[in-house]
């Protein structure tokens, strides 16, 4: 009993071949994101920049100078209201089509299902900048596809990069379209995990399609909905390269985003500890938009 014991020899190999096989994974998560989060963390904490990257003994702790600079700094706000909007509008959307876009695949008698499901997932594989280049020639004014179209139907052309007003939308559109393939395909996969015998059990009850989605559907997707809307929200909060390549942040700063305003800040005006505390903050918002979602869907099963 004791050699069986917690503390005998086979015990011991055990939790040393348990370390030495979570090693590499440690090491890489170390190398990865501990140590850059806590040198992001140290760096929110001073005043680096350009004359510090020469010579970093000339920087400073200056504490939380930076966070109150962020707190006054009308910039810093318009661009988490951004974010905010691209996330709790651009996020649902996107899931919302995907969705769509799974059950109608995994509908019966679907002909050239491979072939939709191909397409559909192509733009996920298509480089995010040129994607975003060819959406703004679409939405280019007065010569885009897409004023084109309204021209022919009797519509006014609209200016949709140029306005305050539409410069986000247009950009969750494009979001969506370029991302929500990804989705697609594990909502498609949860779908195939629902057990068959819950829909035959609901139509002998008498379901019509309309219940048996809402009552045997979705609760069964309950957790590929939480990796869906987490990943999404987290994909949503990083937004920088649509913006960066078709709006620059404008209108009027109405496309800028939290990361975009991180990179101008970091690399175009070498506020390193500034764009330091902007990244920790970014962090902080995605911790508590996955710590709601996950709070959430522990709430029914409490019920």
């Amino acid at each position: 009993m004791t050699t069986a014991g917690r503390g005998g020899p086979g015990a011991q190999a055990a939790r040393r071949a348990a370390l030495l096989l979570l090693a590499p994974g440690l090491l890489l998560i170390t190398v990865t994101f501990l140590l850059p989060a806590a040198a992001s963390l140290l760096l929110s904490l001073s005043d680096f920049d350009l004359y510090a990257v020469a010579v970093p003994a000339d920087a400073r702790v200056v504490w939380l100078r930076n966070y109150v600079t962020l707190v006054e700094s009308p910039l810093f706000w318009a661009a988490f209201r951004n974010t905010l909007y691209f996330v709790l509008v651009g996020g649902p959307l996107s899931v919302l089509v995907s969705l769509g876009a799974a059950l109608m695949l995994s509908a019966d008698g679907v002909r050239l299902r491979t072939l939709f499901r191909t397409v559909y997932f192509a733009p996920v594989v298509t480089t995010l900048v040129a994607v975003a280049v060819v959406w703004k020639y679409i939405y280019a004014p007065q010569i885009g596809l897409l004023d084109t179209g309204l021209r022919w139907l009797g519509v006014a052309p609209v200016d949709w990069l140029g306005s305050a007003a539409w410069a986000m939308p247009s950009l969750i559109v494009m979001n969506v379209w370029k991302n929500f393939g990804y989705n697609m395909i594990i909502f498609v996969a949860g779908l195939q995990a629902v057990p068959t015998e819950l829909y035959d059990a609901a139509r002998v009850d008498g379901a019509g399609a309309w219940q048996r989605f809402w009552h045997v559907t979705l609760p069964s997707l309950a957790p590929t909905f939480l990796f869906v809307s987490i990943t999404t929200m987290i994909g949503a909060l990083q937004l920088f390269a649509e913006p960066y390549v078709m709006t620059q942040g404008g209108p009027l700063h109405a496309t800028l985003s939290l990361v975009l305003y991180m990179f101008d800040q970091g690399f175009a005006f070498w506020h390193i500890g500034y764009a330091a505390g902007i990244a920790v903050v970014l962090f902080l918002l995605t911790l508590a938009g996955a710590a709601v979602q996950l709070r959430a869907r522990r709430a029914p099963a409490a019920i």
